[in-house]
């Protein structure tokens, strides 16, 4: 069963109808972990404002639970739980008067829904007379997760929850995350990071607007079509120079310490430690690899 269906959204802004969604398309099944993956600016986060009823599009149509964005958007009010990029709860409110104002606003108590947050509010309990304001980037994320969780959502949007948060409060997030699953929440989340994007179900990359891929992380993966190496060298910035001129490249790009470079076959890989070391690099390490979701989004581009 379909939980959210997209058709053919656009969403254009100003003056100058600048297009943000371009002509787009996916469904979400009930029960999904799905990810909405790319860059800022993508148009990750103007979908997820016409899904949640806080944007009209400019053409196409969407339901989420069954129900038209457009001609029942209270009952998708009702319905949904929402959890913005910007952080958006009252900032002079401590997490426990938050808490209670969004369960009333759903006409719900904090403890008909408590089995849905425990596991997140016990990390915040203690700190529960604190004002939103004051707390640190994963506690407001966690308090924001719980009020969106609050009156028993059965689709969950979360717009770049991790963006900003210490590396460990990220793992902690996408746990929670699984459980959440467990009870049959559909979970649709954006990032940019493309490291989280092996933690869903499903991935849709988005770039400009446009899909540019559906399909679960591991297929994705595996249709990356060429043969792909990392290069090192004790120079970064000559060694990408000189592999954009190399005569068997595909492309090539910066990664960490390492630059990937894709060739027309594996037998470039000897003439190609000739060309770097005739260019007079030195330090110079090469090694096929499996490609990354990173690698695949890079290829879509081109």
């Amino acid at each position: 069963m379909e939980a959210v269906v997209v058709k053919n959204l656009t969403k254009t802004y100003g003056k100058e109808k600048t297009l943000a969604v371009d002509n787009v398309s996916f469904s979400v099944q009930k029960g999904e972990l799905f990810g909405l993956i790319g860059p800022d600016g993508a148009g990750k986060s103007s979908i997820f404002r016409i899904l949640t009823t806080l944007l009209l599009p400019d053409s196409g149509a969407a339901s989420v639970d069954g129900f038209d964005i457009v001609q029942d958007f209270k009952k998708i009010r009702n319905t949904v739980g929402y959890m913005p990029g910007k952080f958006s709860l009252y900032q002079d409110l401590t997490i426990e008067e938050n808490l209670h104002f969004f369960a009333t606003v759903f006409g719900t108590t904090i403890e008909e829904n408590y089995h849905l947050i425990k596991d997140i509010y016990v990390q915040i309990e203690p700190f529960k007379k604190r004002r939103a304001g004051k707390l640190s980037g994963g506690m407001k994320q966690k308090l924001a997760l719980c009020c969106a969780l609050i009156h028993k959502p059965t689709t969950l949007f979360l717009d770049e929850p991790t963006t900003g948060v210490d590396p460990v409060s990220r793992k902690e997030f996408w746990e929670m995350l699984r459980r959440l699953k467990e009870q049959d929440i559909t979970i649709i989340v954006s990032t940019p990071y493309m490291d989280e994007a092996s933690l869903c179900d499903r991935i849709a990359l988005i770039q400009g607007g446009k899909i540019l891929s559906i399909d679960t992380p591991q297929n994705i993966v595996q249709a990356f079509p060429d043969r792909l190496f990392a290069v090192k060298a004790n120079e970064m910035y000559p060694l990408l120079k000189t592999l954009e001129s190399f005569p068997a490249r595909l492309n090539s790009y910066a990664f960490g310490e390492y630059a990937h470079i894709t060739l027309e076959s594996a037998e470039g890989v000897s003439e190609l430690e000739k060309y770097l070391t005739a260019q007079k690099l030195s330090g110079i390490d090469i090694k096929a690899i499996e490609a990354t979701i990173e690698d695949s989004f890079i290829k879509l581009l081109n």
